[in-house]
């Protein structure tokens, strides 16, 4: 068994410096890579000065998140991989529960621990918190976090449960499983690419895990900011990307209730001032619109199952159950 911890970078020397040594201290159960997205800082400069020890992979270009890994790990050789992002600081013990886990069942085919926040320690973060779900139009939300409500951990989830994704920021992945459902896709270029994986390997009838007997602290927002109107358009159109390559039947009022939701949520960012935000979600709709072509091509590539017996899906609306009926934690739900 070989595991391979793998970090991506793009000009995030400041993250290298902080958390590198974390990840070297606590990883002796792996071999540890940077992919570095052809980074303009010295990035690569710093890692070969500084831990020598380390495998450095240097992309020609700034693949971003989704191509930058698929780039990268054509040239790591491993069992199993931890994507992991460079602003996340580990913990001892945080790798053998979580292969232990993956190694219990030949359909577990990913993972995550459970994230904390960095900044807020007594708290979970927003990329991923106590692990992945989605709701029945769509829209992710995690055990510990719906939408900005981020809830406190007081070993609410500390258990091992079968999720819906798990996060981009720590995922634990079966090499062979990454490569054969294809890895990323890298028209995402950020952002949800881990839930259009984690979907595609469901709808195999694989399992995706949370375990939290392994906790990690993740800045967040260390690439695009959560606020960033950039990452909004991602969020949105990627949503939307991996809804119609995914979705086994009612793909045409899903989206059309996805139209409405959406224009909710623009709402809400005129009110809130974020005027920028709206334009984001227009702009990711119409480029959706534009991409159904391409959509098509990959979906009759996906053997489609049926969404609503999956585990990690949430029957009802998480928009009207969190902004109008006002459940804030999963266990209101």
């Amino acid at each position: 068994m070989n595991t391979a911890v793998v970090i991506l970078n793009f000009n995030g020397l400041k993250w290298l410096e902080k958390f590198l040594p974390s990840v070297i201290t606590n990883s002796n159960e792996a071999d540890i890579y940077v992919i570095d997205n052809a980074s303009t800082d010295d990035s690569v400069l710093f890692l070969k000065d500084n831990f020598p020890q380390l495998k450095v992979i240097v992309n020609d270009s700034n693949y971003w998140f989704a191509g930058g890994y698929n780039e990268g790990l054509k040239q790591v050789t491993a069992d199993y991989y931890i994507l992991l992002n460079s602003d996340v600081e580990v913990t001892p013990n945080w790798i053998t529960p979580i292969i232990q886990l993956l190694e219990s069942d030949e359909n577990i085919v990913a993972a995550q621990p459970k994230i904390l926040s960095y900044h807020n320690r007594q708290y979970f973060e927003h990329a991923g918190a106590g692990g992945g779900m989605i709701d029945k139009n769509g829209y992710p939300f995690c055990r510990g976090r719906i939408f900005d409500h981020v809830e406190k951990d007081e070993g609410q989830y500390d258990d091992t449960a079968e999720i819906f994704w798990a996060s981009g920021a720590c995922l634990f992945i079966k090499a062979k499983s990454f490569h054969e459902f294809g890895g990323f896709d890298a028209s995402y270029l950020a952002h949800m690419e881990e839930i259009d994986l984690c979907w595609r390997m469901k709808n195999s009838g694989k399992k995706i895990m949370y375990c939290g007997s392994s906790s990690v602290y993740h800045v967040g927002g260390g690439t695009l900011n959560y606020i960033n109107p950039q990452k909004t358009y991602l969020n949105f159109r990627n949503s939307l990307f991996t809804l119609y390559k995914n979705l086994d039947k009612g793909l045409f009022i899903k989206i059309l209730s996805r139209l409405f939701l959406d224009s909710i949520a623009g709402a809400k960012f005129l009110f809130s001032g974020k005027i920028r935000h709206i334009g984001s979600i227009i702009k990711a709709h119409f480029h959706f619109y534009k991409n159904i072509p391409q959509l098509n091509k990959k979906r009759k590539q996906i053997p489609c199952k049926s969404f609503t017996e999956m585990e990690g899906m949430y029957s009802s609306n998480i928009v009207w159950k969190h902004f109008g009926r006002k459940k804030k934690t999963f266990k209101d739900l």
